[in-house]
């Protein structure tokens, strides 16, 4: 009792410190211009399925306006969690004549027909982050994101070295083609039992709730797989209102997560390098769009995956202030 109750005023202290937010599950558009000067800039736009307060997009965004600046292109950046709204922002920028799109690939189907129509007009599309593989069936010219499946299988790999016998995989986006591949690469590797949970992710304290409901229904669960660093936060309070003793371990991370790991509440996370997938989205535009270059070679772009844990912990966390990891 004693050191769930240590671990429960850390990780309500991690969570206070962390940068994520909440709010109405709503599209957003924003635009962030480069300001370098001279002649009209060409436009490209970057359009995900960021659902709000999910931290992992502002490090893809801020690779991506570190490559617009550096190109000297004009970026336009739009979001819908919801993949019927994300695919009429492609529609809209199709009609706004940009010169390029990066869109992720969260929900394929849903998605392929304003691709396509993209692609038949002559835009061209490179996929980020979602829909490694589904991409070059959509017409899509490049991708630059990790396999998820590959990820997840190195996750349950290392849940086996560690002894674990009975994993939680928490999906916080139903629906959504890469978390089920992760999840589905964590049972490939993973020796022991493997059990999923769908939550909204968009609500924090629904998704502490189902994690603590879950935990309490089985008690052998010794290990927790979360797929988003807020959500990774959210089973933190989980595990230590629930008095389990189940460790949790997460895909990507955020300030909070960071400080977690250093002070031994998260085994680690599983890094797929957000910032470099929209600096090279968008860096990729450029270059199509002044000489013809195709990065690939027809084959996708693997970003991650890679562990941060207590053996590398620091140098990434310096990385993570500036704002690149």
């Amino acid at each position: 009792m004693a050191r769930m109750s240590f671990a429960y005023i850390l990780s309500v202290l991690v969570i206070a410190a962390a940068a994520c937010s909440g709010g109405e599950r709503a599209a957003t558009t924003t635009t962030s211009v480069a300001h370098n000067g001279g002649a009209q800039r060409a436009t490209v736009a970057l359009i995900t399925h960021q659902a709000p307060g999910d931290t992992f997009w502002d490090l893809v965004r801020r690779g991506a306006e570190a490559a617009a600046t550096k190109d000297d292109l004009d970026l336009q950046y739009s979001h819908d969690p919801d993949a019927a709204a994300q695919a009429n922002l492609v529609r809209s920028a199709v009609s706004g004549k940009v010169a390029g799109i990066a869109v992720t690939l969260a929900d394929p189907a849903v998605m392929a027909p304003a691709v396509q129509t993209a692609v038949a007009v002559g835009i061209p599309v490179v996929a980020v982050n979602s829909g490694i593989a589904d991409w070059k069936s959509l017409g899509v010219m490049e991708y630059f994101g990790q396999d998820e499946t590959i990820a997840g299988q190195a996750a349950g790999e290392r849940f086996t070295h560690e002894g674990a016998q009975n994993t939680l995989c928490v999906i916080h986006e139903p629906g959504h083609v890469g978390l089920e591949a992760r999840c589905d690469g964590l049972a490939r590797g993973f020796k022991g039992k493997t059990q999923k949970l769908y939550v909204d992710g968009v609500d924090k304290k629904t998704v502490k709730a189902a994690v603590i409901a879950k935990l309490q229904q089985d008690f052998s669960i010794d290990r927790i797989l979360t797929l988003g660093a807020p959500i990774a936060l959210a089973a933190l309070e989980a595990v230590a209102e629930a008095n389990s003793y189940a460790r949790v371990a997460t895909f990507d991370s955020n300030a909070g997560v960071v400080d977690a790991i250093k002070n031994g509440l998260i085994e680690w996370a599983i890094d797929q390098q957000p910032f470099l997938q929209g600096y090279l989205a968008v860096d990729s535009l450029w270059l199509y769009l002044t000489n013809k270059n195709v990065i690939g070679g027809g084959q996708p772009t693997l970003t991650g995956p890679s562990f941060v844990d207590q053996t590398n912990i620091n140098s990434v966390a310096d990385l993570a202030e500036a704002g690149t990891r």
